[in-house]
């Protein structure tokens, strides 16, 4: 049965954006299936006085020429949920944050007073569900209990023979949708994951969409929200990145381990300074990386605990919630210092 907080359809995304007042909603994009892609805007968008894309001004020796920020400038935070429109804990997080947002309150009735006192502080960015095609493919609302063989088939989906598609196997072939027999949330309607795309000549305008948006908003501190199956709560390590970057990552890193400490959340403190000893013979490129490299703001993959029926940490839904708003103080306080 879904807790009535957990909020991951696509109509309760709708009903939500009918909501609110405080922020402003308005159309990110639109997906492969047509399906709207809402974004909530809180705090108004600063003129950073911009005469050069990212890469020109870090060629110049300058990366004022792309923004100029001094210590009065609000920071930008951008969060997405659903990337992979089957990892519902990010969409219910992201539904739940913009509740907290519009009325001081989870849908739990829980405040969180630190995030309503400072919002103010910022330009907050919330993207619910990035792949909203890919989550209308998925026939249920939560996959809590849901069985590991189950999962694994409505995140990847199956592949022309009926064998199930499975993870890393699933991105081997790009678009995948001519190869499988069900496509599973994670990809758009074209069969893109993207994750994955082609960041150079994006095959997905979700894709376009996301990565103008980082660049137009030049965005200090992303966030994308991903399902990381019963593993602990972590964030993996993003390659091709600044050294600096990396080590502001690596201090977040430390600072989310000690929040979690605290609120008893199962986090693998993990080292996500990216060097080739870590054994990634192949460091993937992907969209966490590529945010980066329009913007130049930190960029982080959150892998959230999932509560599948199988193996591994378990978290229960009211966990699961509670380890994304550590996240999301934190988040406040990291940009804050």
């Amino acid at each position: 049965m879904v807790t009535p907080f957990w909020k991951s359809k696509l109509q309760d995304i709708g009903e939500g954006m009918a909501n609110v007042s405080k922020g402003t909603v308005r159309t990110l994009a639109t997906s492969a299936g047509g399906r709207e892609i809402p974004i909530v805007e809180y705090g108004l968008k600063e003129d950073f006085k911009r005469q050069a894309n990212y890469s020109s001004a870090c060629g110049a020796g300058n990366p004022a020429f792309y923004a100029q920020k001094d210590a009065n400038a609000k920071p930008v935070l951008l969060i997405v949920g659903g990337i992979h429109g089957g990892e519902l804990e990010g969409i219910a997080a992201v539904m739940n944050l913009i509740q907290v947002l519009e009325t001081g309150a989870d849908y739990r009735g829980k405040r969180y007073d630190y995030i309503t006192e400072n919002a103010h502080q910022f330009r907050l960015l919330l993207v619910p569900c990035m792949n909203p095609d890919g989550r209308a493919r998925l026939p249920i609302d939560t996959l809590i209990d849901v069985s590991y063989e189950k999962f694994v088939y409505y995140m990847q989906g199956s592949w022309k023979d009926g064998t199930l598609c499975k993870w890393p196997e699933c991105k081997a072939v790009h678009p995948i949708k001519e190869a499988s027999a069900f496509l599973g949330s994670y990809f758009n309607d074209d069969g893109v994951n993207i994750m994955h795309d082609n960041f150079f000549a994006p095959m997905a305008k979700e894709t376009s969409a996301l990565l103008a948006l980082a660049d137009e908003e030049a965005v200090d501190f992303s966030v994308l929200l991903h399902g990381g199956a019963n593993s602990e709560v972590h964030f993996t390590t993003i390659p091709y990145l600044p050294l600096y970057i990396a080590n502001k990552h690596q201090d977040f890193n430390g600072m989310m381990a000690k929040a979690y400490a605290k609120n008893g959340i199962p986090f693998a403190e993990r080292n996500l300074v990216y060097t080739d000893e870590g054994g990634y013979s192949f460091p993937s490129f992907n969209m966490t990386t590529a945010i980066h490299h329009v913007c130049g703001g930190m960029s982080l993959t959150f892998e959230s605990n999932m509560g599948l029926d199988g193996p591994g940490v378990k978290l229960a839904p009211d966990e699961i919630l509670d380890s994304h708003f550590v996240l999301f103080e934190e988040m406040f306080r990291f940009s804050l210092k």
